[in-house]
């Protein structure tokens, strides 16, 4: 068992306040790794799994399914029917998270010591052996359908599907996980079981456990827990390229603001300029009204209540994108002076004074993160998901301050591509028209 030590001094909450956290590796006989916290203060115990692949796995034609197969794990199991279910869990005042998305199908589970056998019985049994009886995939399928109908008229969404369709096509990742309503009519209850085969598999799991247990009490428990799954799973999808070139496509929807998303190609998770990319999106976009952006396009020209921009680096590709909404008479300057803040940092990169306060920001909320055993188990599951080690949590604000003006200028220029900038705009934008 290999065990890092390391402490978090929080002192911009108070002087004095610290956390210490001690992460554990194991793995169990069964060979199911995991990260431990052992925190025996309080009663309580937070477990997060997550299973890499998710709706990416969807078979052709079942669009939808691992989705709608996540929201029916609550839904019935074993002997139990969805309202059984949901009586034992209340009784043991446990909370169960099922949620899928792109790449990861996530479950979070919170339970009392004292309830700790009762809850691991029955979170196992809605993992391992869920009925999705028909009047439940009915009952979720409705809702699912209902989500899918609201997202039609929604111009943001409609913005989102129409980006994701140009950037990667027949890719998993150009169709909402969601799925249509004719595929998600189309789904049926051997689908559901199908796709709890290929999503759940012990061969693409990761786990976390923080809180009132010991790590050598984990492994037999995840033994238990999830020793019932398959070993091994379908292959997962093939990377694919950006397929978006510069440009706009407006797509006429009756709102009297018009809905903007715009980005390019990105940078991937573990590249080793991803951290001077980080600072880059922080102070271009993800500060928030610190940003640049919200500077230039909120404050000075009253163009938008908001803007933002994010890195989005996913298994299988990586995109910087970002959003905007504007009346229709003005989107056309939003959507303009964007572009100039994007060519402008990717020429002259960062000042000195901007780097400085982008730095203290990022290396001051990290330790903020690990509020809880809910949040640290997060946080521990994440890495691991992106092959971090567990040291990673003392390195990273030393990998934010390494960052110098010269990487800044340097990873700006090659990350930023103004004329690569493709926006999908959903409204009546006056002033501008689809290049393509």
């Amino acid at each position: 068992m290999r065990r890092i030590f390391f402490a978090l001094c929080l002192a911009i909450i108070a002087s004095s306040a610290q956390a210490e956290i001690d992460i554990q590796e194991i793995t169990s006989e069964g060979g199911i790794n995991a990260w431990v916290v052992e925190e025996p203060s309080i009663p309580f115990i937070a477990l997060e799994i997550r299973f890499r692949g998710s709706a990416s796995l969807d078979l052709p034609g079942k669009r939808g399914a691992t989705n709608l197969m996540t929201g029916l794990l609550e839904e019935g199991s074993g002997d139990m029917n969805a309202q059984e279910f949901q009586t034992a869990r209340e009784a043991l005042a446990a909370s169960f998270s099922f949620r899928s998305f792109d790449d990861t199908l996530s479950i979070s589970a919170e339970f009392l010591t004292e309830n700790q056998d009762e809850a691991l019985a029955l979170l196992q049994q809605a993992i391992v052996d869920p009925t999705f009886e028909q009047d439940a995939l009915d009952r979720v399928r409705a809702q699912v359908l209902s989500g899918i109908a609201s997202d039609e008229k929604d111009p943001n969404s409609i913005a989102s599907a129409a980006f994701d369709r140009g950037a990667f096509g027949d890719h998993p990742y150009g169709t909402a996980i969601d799925g249509t309503a004719e595929s998600v009519n189309g789904l049926t209850r051997e689908d559901m079981f199908t796709a709890h085969a290929n999503a759940l598999t012990r061969d693409r799991v990761y786990v976390s456990v923080v809180g009132d247990i010991t790590a050598e009490e984990v492994g037999p428990m995840l033994d238990t827990l999830l020793g019932g799954l398959p070993a091994e799973g379908p292959p997962l999808p093939a990377d694919v390229p950006f397929g978006l070139q510069g440009g706009v496509t407006v797509i006429d929807y009756d709102t009297p603001q018009a809905v903007a998303l715009f980005g390019h190609v990105g940078m991937k998770r573990d590249d080793a300029d991803f951290f001077a990319a980080y600072i880059i999106n922080h102070v271009l976009g993800a500060g928030g009204f610190e940003s640049r952006l919200m500077t230039e396009v909120r404050e000075k020209r009253g163009l938008t209540y908001g803007i933002g921009t994010s890195l989005v680096p996913k298994f299988h590709a990586e995109m910087i994108i970002g959003r905007v909404a504007s009346d229709n008479s003005t989107i056309a300057e939003a959507i303009a002076v964007t572009r100039d803040e994007w060519r402008r940092m990717a020429e002259d990169g960062l000042s000195v004074e901007e780097l400085e306060l982008a730095k203290t920001y990022l290396t001051g909320e990290y330790p903020l993160r690990f509020d809880g055993n809910s949040d640290i188990a997060r946080i521990m599951v994440g890495m691991q998901m992106i092959d971090l080690p567990p040291s990673y949590v003392i390195d990273r604000n030393d990998f934010i301050e390494a960052v110098t003006l010269e990487d800044i200028s340097r990873v700006a220029a090659d990350l930023l591509r103004p004329d690569d900038l493709h926006f999908v705009v959903v409204g009546k934008p006056e002033g501008l028209e689809s290049t393509q």
